[in-house]
């Protein structure tokens, strides 16, 4: 609509609506607020903690152990289950805070227009119709038609994503236009950065965009991670197992071997205990704190403990452009004169870099028309550049703060540089002319004019180029044609392109008006400015492309900008560009291929990022998101991991986000990743190491049933064993460093099941070798006249020693262990053998364990015999684990090549097996 169709639309009189109006509109369309919603209270969400199958199988370890009247065993586990919850409870983000976030993204007052004067009220008082002021600093409260501009520049950044502030008109602009494109409105909690003008609001409260997004956010549901589905599987499938072998092993005691129910009820209750892995949850809880510790140091903060774990998994990360890959601060790339183009270095609003020209440095003082055309960016110039606290802050204009910054590269101080031609008059930027200018005068009374503004609009005003020989400056007919082509070649770097002219003036001019400017100016050259990509953020793209990570690239800046960028940051197919109609044009099926083939994505809105991220899912990639604005929180709340900018970015994405980067470094996400896999690596090898253990617990209490033989470990014994030597030796695992090829393997797969055919092969073999173990040296010493309780003590201590032997070997799934660095072990693995050593000694030794566990002391003989079926224990994994590599190579946890050695060139004849 035009502006007075729109102020017609909504009914309201050049002096604004009355008072009465204004109330009647209050209450028809209500507060311009979003509505609260009511979150859930702390308590509902620590017990929403409990609300997990491996936790249910937890409680009903402890009511077995409770059945068997060992209370202090009881509550060691509910602590267990308490500690886990209360580490998810304090770790966890409340993701319905994202809501309140946006709320407060809205204005808190509003300058307004009722019955002609000019008042305040509160924002949420705003109603569809209020003429609304609009100056430098608000905060825009409501989406407002604009009516009348002069000058106006909003920062629409959080909203649009696009990082420089956007030129507003009262103009009308095609019913279809993106977001980004419609320059006639002002968008609730976007900021005013230069100018004033006066609109009518339309929309209010949830009508708005912000509101719209709100809305988004609370219709999007947040999908589970990998992890936690996998964990889930497992433990339906560790339950039914457990029920029903416990039933089988009940009916043929009872049937079979003339038990009697009550005896066997009791063994029953023992092998429960055996197979339950009860420390597996804590376990995987530790091991995922322990990540999110690790991820501090990096400057990733976790808002919800799973996320650590779901990064290793991550196949595509979706990242914002402005802020996320980028500064989101202007830099001066290029500068175009009569006879050169300079190239200038350096990132951001720190004055560090240089200029070249061809390749070669050179010094801008060297360059009189270099200097001359940095000289005229300083002088018209309405910002200004300071250092705070170490960091370079632009007050004013973005670009013009990147004039600034180009000013000190070239050693051009701006505080000086306007002392010595301090200005007399100016005309100000305003987006209908896109131009600014500006007149001096020098202390020997020389005036001249400067602007700078538009390339086709300077174009247009300029009769004459200026060109230099030597220290002399050179005039010449004007090149329009050349001029236009460096205008193409810097936009299709995606550089902003800004054009500089002079004109001379009287010394006695003081004022300076549109006739003086209008025409018969020289040109002086063009700059071509950029949000240049973080150099960090560059080697960060090829590390994850290394490690098998997509990167895609969905920003709300122009197509042309975003696939320039993507080309420098070294995408996989920076080329092909989707923009938001294209993708509105797309079903969803055809967006699922599109969204795999194509890496950047161009104009897009908060619903496109949604709906990538979305279509992704489907074609089964688990994704990253990464973003900063308020555009991006539904997005990144459903992404399977959400990453907010953690310095730049608003309140709403890192409400909605699993994990925050501190340094809104790109980078980090790369070190995060690789933490993921660290943490995933390390609880494979818990639960690796663990299920054998209850395995040969188990297979030896099943084995002494069907054979009629006495058990060679009791319940209490294994119980001993599970809570004190297998979880003190497993909780050491998640302190494993990143093994070296961590970030050279694809992801794994997002259905990947938890155990693959080789791990479960790994747990039976070694699940063998533990029965083996247990019963040889129970039937060894009971031939050799051993009591029954001497028989089960050296039975326990030869499972806690095949234990400690077994997990030096664990260490490595895809490496020999018979190493020095891995018979060394790392100072996690030395405490906990150490603690569990003493422990297990106490066990032994203690008088007061006898009559609680039955306990005999063990003799020197006896302890040289357990010890020797640890080695040989080790000696039989490591021979199977050789044979494993030399024939196929080191699997990885699907039992297939590594990728180093896939890399190297396996024998032909076992490849692919």
């Amino acid at each position: 609509m035009t502006a007075d169709a729109a102020m017609t639309e909504r009914a309201v009189q050049a002096s604004g609506l009355d008072d009465r109006e204004a109330l009647a509109r209050l209450a028809e369309h209500g507060p311009n607020r979003l509505p609260a919603q009511k979150g859930r209270s702390g308590v509902v969400r620590f017990l929403a903690h409990f609300n997990n199958l491996l936790i249910y199988v937890l409680m009903g370890a402890a009511a077995l152990t409770a059945a068997l009247g060992h209370w202090i065993d009881t509550a060691v586990i509910f602590a267990v289950a308490f500690v886990n919850a209360t580490i998810g409870f304090l770790q966890e983000g409340k993701a319905e805070r994202a809501l309140q976030a946006i709320r407060q993204m809205l204005s808190p007052h509003a300058t307004v227009l009722r019955n002609a004067p000019r008042m305040s009220v509160p924002a949420e008082d705003l109603v569809p119709g209020d003429l609304v002021i609009l100056e430098p600093g608000d905060k825009v409260p409501a989406d407002i038609r604009l009516t009348n501009v002069k000058g106006l520049r909003l920062q629409e950044a959080a909203l649009t994503g696009e990082s420089i502030p956007v030129d507003k008109s009262r103009d009308p602009v095609p019913a279809d236009a993106p977001l980004g494109d419609r320059t006639s409105m002002a968008y609730a909690g976007t900021l005013v950065a230069a100018g004033q003008g006066m609109g009518v609001v339309v929309e209010t409260a949830v009508h708005t965009e912000i509101g719209r997004i709100s809305g988004l956010l609370t219709e999007v549901r947040q999908l589970s991670t990998p992890l936690l589905r996998q964990m889930d599987i497992f433990a339906r499938w560790l339950t039914l197992a457990i029920l029903v072998l416990a039933g089988f092993v009940f009916a043929f005691g009872v049937t079979l071997r003339d038990f009697a129910p009550v005896e066997m009820f009791m063994v029953v209750v023992g092998l429960a205990v055996a197979a339950i892995p009860e420390g597996l949850p804590a376990i995987l809880t530790v091991t995922l704190a322990i990540g999110v510790q690790r991820m501090v140091a990096r400057n990733a903060i976790i808002r919800r403990l799973p996320a650590v774990e779901t990064l290793g998994s991550v196949s595509i990360i979706c990242s914002d452009k402005t802020g996320t890959l980028t500064r989101n601060e202007m830099t001066v790339r290029s500068i175009a004169t009569a006879a050169h183009v300079f190239d200038v270095g350096g990132v951001g609003y720190e004055p560090r870099g240089g200029f070249s020209l061809d390749g070669n440095e050179i010094l801008p003082d060297h360059r009189t028309l270099l200097s001359e055309v940095i000289r005229a960016a300083v002088l018209c110039n309405d910002s200004a550049l300071r250092e705070i606290d170490g960091q370079w802050r632009v007050e004013g204009d973005p670009m013009e703060g990147a004039l600034l910054t180009l000013g000190l590269k070239a050693g051009l101080d701006p505080v000086f540089e306007s002392k010595s031609f301090p200005r007399t008059d100016i005309i100000p930027f305003d987006s209908e002319h896109r131009f600014m200018a500006s007149l001096h005068h020098g202390h020997s009374g020389e005036g001249f004019i400067y602007l700078k503004g538009a390339p086709e609009r300077v174009l247009e005003m300029c009769s004459r180029q200026r060109g230099a020989d030597g220290e002399q400056f050179i005039d010449e007919p004007l090149d329009r044609d050349g001029w236009l082509k460096r205008i193409e070649d810097a936009a299709a770097q995606g550089q902003r392109v800004l054009a500089l002219a002079f004109k001379p003036a009287a010394q006695d001019q003081r004022t300076l008006t549109f006739d003086d400017v209008d025409s018969d100016l020289t040109l002086l050259g063009l700059l071509g400015l950029i949000d240049p990509p973080r150099e960090e953020a560059i080697a960060a793209v090829a590390e994850c492309q290394a490690a098998g990570i997509r990167i895609k690239m969905i920003t709300g800046d122009h197509g042309g900008t975003a696939r320039a960028i993507a080309g420098q940051l070294g995408l996989a197919n920076p080329r092909d560009v989707l923009t938001g109609p294209d993708l509105d044009g797309l079903t969803d099926a055809e967006l699922m291929t599109r969204a795999s083939e194509v890496d950047v994505f161009a104009r897009t809105s908060p619903e496109h990022k949604l709906r990538l991220v979305q279509a992704l899912q489907a074609g089964k990639h688990v994704v990253a998101m990464t973003g900063d604005g308020v555009n991006d929180a539904p997005a990144l709340k459903r992404a399977d991991v959400g990453v907010a900018m953690g310095g730049n970015g608003t309140e709403a994405a890192k409400e909605a986000a699993e994990m925050v980067l501190a340094d809104d470094n790109f980078a980090s996400i790369a070190a995060a990743v690789r933490e993921g896999r660290t943490v995933y690596d390390n609880l494979k090898k818990a639960i690796v190491f663990l299920l054998p253990v209850n395995g040969g617990e188990s297979f030896a209490i099943i084995m002494a049933i069907l054979l009629g033989y006495t058990l060679p470990i009791t319940p209490l014994q294994i119980l001993w064993v599970n809570m004190v030597s297998s979880v003190g030796l497993a909780i050491a695992l998640a302190f494993e460093p990143t093994e070296a090829d961590v970030m050279k393997r694809p992801p794994r797969p997002a259905g990947a099941p938890m155990l693959s055919a080789f791990l479960i092969w790994r747990i039976l073999f070694v699940s063998a070798l533990f029965v083996a173990g247990i019963f040889g040296i129970f039937s060894w010493t009971r031939s050799h006249g051993a009591s029954l309780e001497e028989a089960r003590t050296y039975a326990v201590n030869t499972l806690v020693v095949m234990e400690v032997f077994y997990l030096f070997s664990v260490r490595y799934l895809r490496a020999p262990s018979l190493t020095l660095r891995g018979i060394l072990g790392t100072r996690a693995v030395l405490v906990a053998v150490a603690a569990v050593v003493s422990l297990q000694l106490v066990f032994t030794y203690a008088p007061f364990m006898a009559a609680f566990f039955d306990t005999r002391p063990v003799d020197f003989i006896h302890g040289v015999e357990i010890i020797a079926v640890g080695v040989a224990l080790f000696f039989v994994l490591e021979v199977e684990k050789w044979l494993r590599i030399r024939m196929a190579g080191p699997r990885d946890e699907s039992g297939g090549a590594s990728p180093a050695v896939k890399r190297k060139g396996a024998p032909a004849r076992w490849r692919g097996h």
